[in-house]
């Protein structure tokens, strides 16, 4: 079906899938979640927080009665919590039909560090899930696999002489970084499935400028910008479950092709219905992929063992 005027009451019969997604307990996660429920998805939900993780939980089958949905706690900043989770999911579940990398933290004012000693967007934004989705790989056979970008990646450059930000730190800089680094990871992702001979579909997406915690508690201590952004979002932003549209597409869409960045159509990108869009430039770029690859797999001693 076009996307011109796509909604997730399009979405088909998942029944039999199994489905991922990270930060499902609130914002754009949760809606996701809500709606591939809604459709017939076995729905994992994988949060950093237990009790926030409780909340969702009874608030996704309070609107989805028949839901198939499951509580699993994930650390996305902590590589010891993301070996557990893969483990244990593996081990329940050993086929996952869709991963959807959404989890994410957005410009911190003071610079943080993850478990494991990394700045904290980049650990949890990227890292985390290029350690994810490499333990999961087993699962993952012919899966769609979700990464969630922004438009903030035109922000961002991949710099390996400060990646951690030891040397300066700017909220947005960072942020930007983390996710331009989505994007490199949903296309090396592809290149290095497709040179195994393995189905996968790494697909990115991004939800526009949706209400959610993320935006109303991540940016508000950073400066103008953050003030502009948590502002913005108030006057201008589309709801949480329109937000989760892109990803929804992304994730279910039969006609959706890997590579594809998916986002909302509307005035400036920031809110509407899901349609195809182009990065930058430097999204695409092999050499600079790879380079990130080899960086990220060492960072986190995930190899993908293909």
């Amino acid at each position: 079906m076009s996307s011109s005027r796509w909604t997730s009451s399009d979405i088909g019969d998942l029944s039999g899938q199994v489905a991922v997604v990270t930060g499902a307990n609130s914002g754009v996660g949760f809606e996701a979640s809500v709606e591939l429920a809604r459709h017939g998805a076995h729905v994992v939900l994988a949060c950093r927080n237990a009790e926030r993780g409780d909340e969702a939980l009874r608030g996704l089958r309070a609107r989805v009665s028949a839901a198939s949905v499951e509580l699993r706690q994930l650390d996305l900043a902590d590589l010891a919590s993301v070996r557990r989770f893969a483990a244990e999911l593996l081990d329940a579940r050993p086929r996952i039909d869709v991963l959807v990398n959404n989890a994410g933290v957005m410009a911190p004012s003071e610079r943080a560090l993850s478990a494991d000693g990394h700045e904290l967007q980049l650990a949890t934004n990227h890292l985390g899930h290029f350690a994810l989705t490499g333990l999961l790989l087993g699962g993952l056979g012919a899966a769609r696999v979700v990464t969630v970008s922004s438009p903030a990646h035109r922000m961002g450059r991949i710099d390996f002489d400060d990646l951690d930000g030891e040397q300066s730190y700017k909220p947005w800089r960072a942020y930007g970084q983390s996710k331009l680094a989505n994007l490199l990871f949903t296309m090396q992702l592809h290149r290095v499935a497709q040179a195994a001979g393995l189905d996968l579909v790494s697909v990115a997406a991004h939800p526009g400028w949706a209400a959610t915690q993320l935006v109303s508690n991540g940016p508000a201590g950073a400066g103008w910008t953050g003030r502009l952004m948590t502002a913005g979002s108030a006057a201008l932003g589309q709801p949480a479950a329109h937000g989760a549209w892109p990803l929804l597409f992304a994730a279910t869409d039969p006609d959706v092709r890997a590579t594809e960045f998916i986002g909302p159509g509307g005035w400036g990108g920031w809110r509407g219905h899901p349609v195809r869009l182009t990065a930058m430039a430097a999204a695409y770029d092999p050499d600079l992929a790879a380079a990130l690859w080899l960086w990220s797999a060492e960072a986190t001693g995930v190899h993908y063992d293909l």
